[in-house]
């Protein structure tokens, strides 16, 4: 089964969720607006995924010719009615391309709810300050269109429910750091992507079961190049079965859809907004967030490189993502210096074509 025939699937499921309780659904790309307050709000969140090297010319008469090919993808699929189960649009000013996506997508295909989250791009006391101040518009944002009001305890049990998913993610991950992985980083990454699909209620019996049967599974003794995936969104597990056919294990990640989001619980707070706060802002590794020019910045991918003892890395950038790429040379350098190296692949969202992709991967692995 292909990629996108999974996406296909959790589209379907997501559908006739929607049919079944008539909650509203509400799209989003990144997660500095917590799913949970969506949730809180009586709503479905969803995030929006692509469907790489899908022809995006729906969307080449909206957006500049060095537009981000992911975020073509995206709008291209809004604009052919792939996502019409959506009922409201949630953006958050991740990068500069998706910040300027908010206003062609609510211009060419108007929602019935939309909402540009802004956030800070440095961390001080002030721009925590103003996190959690958008906190609240946001709640209010979700609260007029929903008509159901949040209060701070049901915020805090939705809170609690989505941490215990993070829990078992963790564990799932945990199968990772054995000398031979109980689950793949392809499946890891469908795992993943269904979780931001469903309700979290309906994602927790989804992990409970996959964790049952990733413990049951019978020790491989066949070892392979252990290896951490860093870089841009990863929403297709394509990358992950080109690295495994190459002779790889994906053992743990930092992206955007991986452990990134589940790697820590939401502080269970007084005022639920410090939580989130904390999780989303704070603590969320992403190089759109300024942490200061010390290369120390990096410590966090040494620990966890040491933590699943792994051989080398992978470094994904989507083409004309700055984020990532003005981040790269530091990160190369400094995983240089700590003996770990790096192979980069720069790609138009489309992991074509493949075999020249598996083969740049294989000689890497060749290496270990």
């Amino acid at each position: 089964m292909t990629s996108n025939l999974k996406t296909v699937q959790n589209e379907k499921l997501i559908r006739r969720i929607k049919n079944e309780t008539d909650r509203p659904v509400i799209g989003y790309l990144c997660c500095f607006a917590p799913p949970e307050i969506i949730s809180a709000a009586g709503a479905i969140p969803y995030r929006i995924s692509g469907h790489p090297g899908e022809d995006t010319s729906a969307a080449d008469a909206c957006i500049e010719p060095y537009g981000c090919t992911y975020v073509r993808n995206i709008l291209t699929r809004a604009l052919e009615e792939k996502l019409d189960f959506l009922d409201g649009l949630v953006i958050s000013h991740s990068c500069d391309m998706v910040q300027r996506l908010y206003g062609i997508w609510t211009y060419y295909h108007p929602e019935d709810f939309s909402y540009m989250f802004n956030v800070p791009h440095q961390l001080t006391p002030w721009a925590k300050d103003f996190f959690k101040r958008e906190l609240g518009f946001f709640q209010k944002s979700l609260e007029k269109f929903t008509g159901h009001k949040i209060n701070s305890d049901a915020l805090k049990d939705t809170i609690k429910l989505y941490n215990r998913n993070r829990a078992m993610i963790r564990k799932l991950y945990n199968l990772r750091k054995e000398p031979v992985p109980q689950i793949e980083g392809s499946e890891m990454l469908d795992i993943l992507m269904a979780g931001g699909s469903l309700p979290a209620e309906d994602f927790k019996p989804l992990l409970e079961e996959t964790l049952k049967k990733a413990e049951q599974r019978k020790p491989q003794t066949q070892k392979a190049p252990r290896l951490m995936v860093w870089g841009s969104i990863i929403d297709d597990p394509k990358l992950y079965q080109i690295i495994e056919e190459a002779g790889g294990k994906v053992v743990c990640d930092d992206t955007c859809i991986g452990f990134r989001v589940w790697e820590k619980d939401v502080p269970l707070t007084e005022n639920p907004y410090d939580g989130l706060t904390e999780h989303y802002f704070v603590n969320f590794q992403c190089p759109r967030t300024d942490r200061g020019p010390g290369i120390e910045r990096f410590d966090y991918l040494l620990e966890r490189a040491s933590e699943y003892n792994i051989d080398g890395v992978i470094g994904y950038i989507i083409s004309f993502c700055d984020p990532h790429k003005f981040d790269f040379p530091d990160l190369r350098d400094y995983l240089k210096k700590k003996g770990l190296p790096i192979l980069l692949i720069d790609d138009n969202y489309s992991f074509e074509p493949a075999e020249a992709l598996k083969t740049r991967i294989q000689a890497f692995i060749e290496m270990f």
